[in-house]
């Protein structure tokens, strides 16, 4: 009976007959433990990172000598916003009237403008820009390829109406009924000012140039 416990322990630990391996007094199920000292390196490895632990843990932790994730990201968005507002100054600071109907005959620029209206701006005033005229709930924004227009009809007043949003409606006057409820546009300054000026480029395609704006254009052409 021993013979076969020994042969069968032989066969189930090939390095019972190293000496250098050491094994484990108990046994589950047939199965050996081994009790061996882990290698070197491997210790060496395990002993750095738990010092690269307590060291980045003090340094983060304690002496916020570094900045978390969300603070950077914080830091990121902002400066795109410093940006953003600095393009859109300097934009604005050479923008008229005639400029952007000079960008709404500029093809690429159309096409980017179309590109960003089809992304942002179609859910309220349809792909076609018929807006509220498709009969459609979903289509609640004005019309926009007519020639009628609520707020302003000059190139300017369109992209400020776009950043910035529609005006709220005006108080009845004493003794007058309180007017309808309306949708109001919301501000779309997170686009930059770039960007709405190419939408409103795009808007301005589907409608004629007046006669003396494109007067103030021809020169520049």
């Amino acid at each position: 009976m021993s013979d076969e416990n020994t042969t069968s322990t032989e066969a189930l630990d090939p390095y019972a007959d190293n000496p250098d391996v050491v094994l484990r007094e108990h046994t589950y199920d047939g199965i050996h433990e081994y009790d061996q000292k882990l290698p070197n390196w491997w210790l060496w490895t395990l002993y750095i990172f738990i010092i690269w632990f307590v060291v980045h843990w003090m340094l983060y932790y304690q002496f916020k000598l570094f900045r978390s994730d969300d603070e950077r990201v914080g830091a990121e968005i902002a400066e795109i916003e410093r940006r953003k507002d600095a393009q859109l100054e300097e934009l604005l600071g050479s923008m008229d009237d005639a400029a952007l109907w000079k960008m709404s005959r500029d093809q690429k620029v159309v096409a980017d403008g179309k590109a960003a209206y089809d992304t942002i701006c179609f859910t309220c005033h349809a792909p076609d820009l018929r807006g509220s005229a498709t009969g459609l709930p979903q289509h609640i924004g004005l019309p926009l390829n007519d020639a009628e227009w609520k707020y302003s009809a000059e190139p300017l007043g369109i992209f400020d109406i776009v950043m910035n949003g529609s005006p709220p409606p005006e108080p009845a006057a004493p003794g007058e009924a309180a007017p309808l409820p309306t949708a109001l546009m919301p501000p779309h300054k997170h686009m930059g000012g770039v960007k709405v000026a190419k939408i409103v480029a795009y808007i301005l395609s589907h409608h004629e140039q007046p006669a003396a704006a494109e007067a103030e254009v021809e020169p520049d052409a």
